[in-house]
């Protein structure tokens, strides 16, 4: 069962003409508990674009083995970084579509996820119930990849009721770069820097990127543009995968192996930014902030978060920009 989101104020539903803007994100569970998570982890897991397994096998592995098994385990984790409004990434979300509603007044601007609650399903009901004109889809990935851009594209294909458009990526839009380099600057401004700055950017089985998906190439495009935004030297940062799942050979380096490294090292403080997340969530605040800063600080360093973007002005800036941009080019 889907719900149908309430649009944020803007244009006026049912008004043929309007346009409506559904910013889409992976998604959530709507509790901090077990059954709620397996909800959630059934529906990401069976997405062919996430696990590409033959059904026959996947499914009885997942049902009777992975979900009970990481249900439990995975609703400790979400409990220890809910918020009172709901998920990290639910809050930030929901306020990153205000915001960029109170930057593009004559658009319906409604957020939406792949997976969970508000689905992106629903968003495709209720729009076409209201009548708008037509719909503009960002996913909230910088990076291109199969297994996120795609798998909303796939779900934009089968809604295509009205005229539907998806935006691009954004891995080197110059206000992206400009605003993740600010939101280092801004923290290194309150807090002096660390030795050294760690990209974490999230993992991929290596055998898609041998197919073709253009996902690393542009994480490491991503990268560089931003610490040459910062002025840094080669050997004062490095960028590594993070969120690896399964057996098969991901990405590297990991960002544990990464932190491991620079441990060895005598790097005494590292700054971590994942600029491959929209909004701050489960991999970035209980993943990085709070597992893997434990283990640094077990080897003897400090490894301090930045925040991602979430709703702040810069973010809701260059959304709005963007989406400005192409209604200006349609």
């Amino acid at each position: 069962m889907t719900t149908e989101p309430e649009p944020v104020s803007g244009a006026a539903a049912g008004d043929a003409a309007a346009t409506a803007l559904l910013l889409v994100n992976l998604g959530t569970p709507d509790a901090p508990t077990p059954p709620a998570v397996r909800r959630y982890l059934a529906q990401f897991l069976h997405d062919y674009r996430v696990v590409q397994l033959t059904r026959w096998l996947w499914c009885p592995l997942l049902h009777f083995l992975i979900l009970p098994l990481r249900g439990r385990k995975v609703a400790r984790k979400y409990a220890a970084v809910w918020l009172p409004g709901g998920s990290p990434l639910a809050v930030h979300t929901r306020d990153l579509a205000t915001a960029v509603q109170q930057r593009l007044p004559g658009l319906q601007v409604m957020h939406a996820m792949r997976y969970g609650e508000p689905s992106l399903e629903g968003a495709f009901v209720a729009l076409r119930q209201q009548r708008v004109g037509r719909v503009l889809v960002l996913p909230l990935y910088p990076q291109y990849s199969t297994t996120t851009t795609e798998s909303v594209a796939d779900i934009v294909k089968s809604a295509r009721s009205m005229p539907t458009r998806m935006l691009p990526e954004y891995h080197d839009d110059p206000a992206w770069i400009a605003a993740v380099a600010d939101s280092i600057r801004a923290y290194w401004h309150a807090h002096g820097p660390g030795e050294h700055l760690l990209l974490s950017f999230h993992g991929l089985p290596q055998r898609l990127v041998d197919g073709g998906d253009p996902y690393a190439a542009q994480c490491q495009a991503s990268g560089q543009a931003i610490a040459a935004a910062l002025g840094l030297r080669d050997d004062a940062w490095s960028l590594a995968y993070q969120s690896r799942f399964g057996s098969e050979r991901w990405l590297q380096p990991a960002t544990s192996d990464t932190l491991d490294a620079l441990a060895a090292r005598g790097v005494g403080s590292v700054d971590v930014v994942c600029p491959g997340f929209a909004v701050d969530c489960l991999e970035t605040l209980e993943e990085i902030a709070m597992m893997l800063a434990e283990r640094f600080a077990a080897r003897g360093g400090a490894l301090r978060y930045i925040p991602c973007l979430n709703a702040s002005p810069a973010h809701a800036d260059l959304l709005a920009a963007r989406v400005q941009r192409a209604l200006d080019a349609a």
